[in-house]
């Protein structure tokens, strides 16, 4: 069964979410303050978190950055009152998976709460799913070997920069957040800075795209992170 941490300080809203999760066969557990809700996050085996960002004793952004450092996969939606750009962009800059605005329907939450949860799994599966080869455009590229081309030309990449590539392949046409990247392909238990993975992309594009500063193929999606197009 797949259990629910919904952390809100509001009894209503969280009376409402409770009940409704459990309805479509979640097992739910709860907190009403940050401190208590980022101590459950740690301790307990939830598989996603329903986060409020106005929170008593510390706040909606400073647990999921809590939560982050400690579970750097645990999927997080954060929910808030606030509809303004910056703090949806702090919320996922921090590792938010989702954002909704309150008041929301519920069904709109228990379709993120699902579409989240899929991409999770398909983010599970990925890591285990080895690539021999594979072509796109004029880029040839062999992660047995560790090698590339880009037409004729042979390519330098390092063997993490090929790890990249190739989880990049296994997710292409997927945004792909810079966090799932280091937990795939760095391994930290802890969190990392996401510059790492912005400085690994910048090395690449300059092999594998005619325009770096223009890229066709490694998107940057603002705020999540990139696509490969392909």
């Amino acid at each position: 069964m797949i259990k629910v941490l919904v952390i809100e300080d509001e009894p209503a809203i969280l009376n409402g979410l409770k009940d409704n999760l459990e309805s479509e066969g979640y097992k739910v557990s709860s907190a009403s303050d940050g401190k208590e809700g980022l101590e459950k996050a740690v301790k307990e085996a939830a598989d996603i978190v329903l986060l409020d960002v106005m929170l008593p004793g510390m706040n909606g952004f400073d647990v999921c950055k809590e939560i982050k450092s400690k579970k750097l996969t645990l999927p997080i939606i954060m929910l808030t009152a606030k509809a303004k750009e910056a703090d949806k962009i702090m919320g996922l800059a921090l590792g938010a998976d989702d954002y909704i605005t309150k008041p929301f329907s519920i069904k709109e939450l228990l379709a993120r709460v699902k579409a989240v949860l899929r991409r999770v799994k398909i983010h599970k599966e990925a890591k285990h799913k080895r690539i021999k080869s594979y072509e796109f455009g004029d880029i040839k590229l062999n992660f047995t070997k560790f090698e590339a081309y880009r037409g004729k030309k042979k390519l330098k990449f390092s063997k993490r920069e090929f790890e990249v590539l190739e989880y990049m392949i296994k997710r292409k046409n997927e945004v792909v957040s810079r966090n799932d990247l280091l937990d795939v392909v760095w391994g930290y238990e802890v969190y990392p800075s996401t510059r790492t993975v912005d400085n690994f992309m910048a090395r690449i594009r300059k092999q594998i795209e005619e325009k770096p500063s223009k890229p066709k193929y490694i998107q940057s999606i603002r705020s999540a992170g990139y696509k490969l197009v392909i």
